[in-house]
């Protein structure tokens, strides 16, 4: 089954990095397991955005999107994400070499795909539309997620955990600087009058 990696990762995530380095799935394999993960965030937040609805503040007004306004964030951000663990693996790909790693592309892509997987999880957060807690899942996901990745390197690459603990923290850093660049593109579209249209 595609997502056969998933409770492993939560119940003994090193036994379950061994299995899949030991088993190394398809380019299609850890496609799957992206395209399906990614849809969590996104539908979670298109039936938030459009049929629950969000409130800032206690004394603010519910705020929600039209179906067809909400629908299309919902696709960008699936696309977004593909993306996103699409640049991450290929990161990771273009810096191996430098703590003397040979993996293939798609190792790297494994490494990505089971590595945002947490975040990828949070998004049920978004079913439950309160700022406090979709921020306080998201940053136990964020953490998680630094932890396979702190955990899966040395196991999937094949070098020692010194090395491997570097090789990580420079994913983290790439990680970090792509989230930054995402939210920013986003921001600069939002405010160039391509936004959707609130309802309150």
């Amino acid at each position: 089954m595609i997502l056969n990696h998933l409770w492993g990762l939560y119940a003994h995530p090193k036994e379950e990095w061994h299995t899949i380095d030991a088993r190394h799935e398809s380019f299609k394999y850890s496609m799957s397991h992206i395209l399906i993960i990614a849809l969590i965030p996104s539908l979670c937040g298109y039936y938030s955005a459009a049929h629950i609805g969000w409130q800032l503040t206690d004394t603010s007004e519910v705020i929600t999107l039209p179906a067809t306004n909400a629908a299309w964030l919902a696709v960008a951000m699936y696309f977004a994400l593909i993306v996103g663990v699409f640049m991450l693996a290929y990161l990771a790909y273009w810096m191996a070499h430098t703590f003397g790693a040979e993996p293939t592309f798609t190792q790297t892509l494994e490494l990505a795909a089971y590595t945002a997987t947490p975040i990828f999880m949070s998004g049920f957060a978004a079913l439950y539309p309160e700022l406090w807690f979709i921020t306080l899942v998201g940053c136990v996901g964020v953490a998680y997620s630094v932890y396979l990745l702190y955990t899966g390197v040395p196991i999937l690459m094949h070098i020692p955990d010194d090395r491997g603990f570097i090789y990580a923290s420079s994913v983290v850093t790439c990680g970090l600087i792509l989230l930054v660049c995402i939210l920013a593109a986003t921001a600069i579209l939002w405010t160039s009058g391509l936004g959707p249209v609130v309802t309150s």
